[in-house]
């Protein structure tokens, strides 16, 4: 990512929650990825499915039917599709290979979902179910949930409990809370987390640190994400940014259960420094 973009991604993850351009700031966290990539067009591919929904619906549409005819432009016009075959490739969580492919992972095509829906105000949110990321539509009236990687999938909040139940058994005990809707902010951070898992397995750490930079831009407060850049800083023979990062953490998480290994770590970075000098 250039400087400007990333200048610009940061300017946007600032503004208040619900001001965030999730479409644009998804396609910025491409640009990591692609530094050469124009956003431009991907705001337009998502104009013209919403172009071609419109055409669908109709005023007297209940919100069953409003959301079955964008099921099927999305899923049978368009051809988009969850991942199953190849869940981690990381072109599956950048917003511009989605649109491109047509395929992604349940957080990346609930995005395309939500702003498809956005342009066609139909009032959706996005709910960052643990393990599985769904899209909700409630009015005083009704209530239903949607899976866009299953199709758009139409379900209760049983069968979110019921799904929840059957992926973690009883070590993840049933919230209410664990169905509210996500914001902005939250929707881009499991994106970039996604993308950093993916990263670290592949011992990337360079783009690792990348991606964590932008998880600090979007929550400057998440001092495990400063932990953890420490380790690829460290990783990374960075070992100026390396301390200062550990030395944050714990100056912030004084109760930190791992606080003896990152004191440990300190000194080894002392150590070498002083061998430096």
């Amino acid at each position: 990512m250039s400087s400007r973009s990333r200048r610009t991604f940061n300017e946007l993850v600032t503004l208040p929650d619900s001001a965030i351009p999730l479409a644009e700031s998804a396609l910025l966290v491409a640009c990591e990825e692609y530094p050469q990539l124009e956003i431009g067009p991907y705001l337009d591919k998502l104009d013209s499915i919403a172009m071609a929904a419109q055409e669908q619906l109709r005023g007297t549409d209940l919100p069953q039917e409003r959301a079955a005819k964008i099921n099927s432009v999305l899923f049978e016009t368009f051809g988009f599709r969850g991942n199953a075959e190849n869940y981690y490739d990381p072109r599956n969580s950048f917003f511009n290979d989605v649109l491109d492919r047509r395929m992604g992972i349940p957080i990346t095509l609930s995005a395309v979902y939500l702003e498809v829906s956005r342009r066609l105000n139909f009032p959706i949110s996005g709910v960052g179910m643990p393990g599985h990321f769904v899209v909700r539509y409630a009015d005083h009236e009704q209530e239903f949930f949607l899976d866009p990687f299953n199709q758009g999938a139409i379900l209760t909040r049983d069968d979110c409990r019921a799904r929840i139940h059957g992926m973690y058994g009883d070590s993840l005990p049933y919230s209410e809370r664990l169905l509210e809707p996500a914001t902005n902010r939250e929707i881009l951070l499991r994106m970039l987390n996604n993308l950093k898992v993916i990263y670290l397995k592949a011992q990337s750490f360079d783009k690792t640190l990348a991606i964590v930079d932008m998880m600090l831009m979007v929550h400057p407060d998440d001092n495990d994400q400063y932990r953890d850049r420490g380790l690829l800083h460290f990783q990374l023979h960075r070992f100026e940014a390396a301390t200062r990062d550990f030395e944050r953490y714990i100056k912030s998480r004084a109760d930190a259960p791992d606080r003896d290994a990152v004191e440990d770590h300190l000194k080894e970075l002392r150590r070498i420094q002083a061998m430096m000098n």
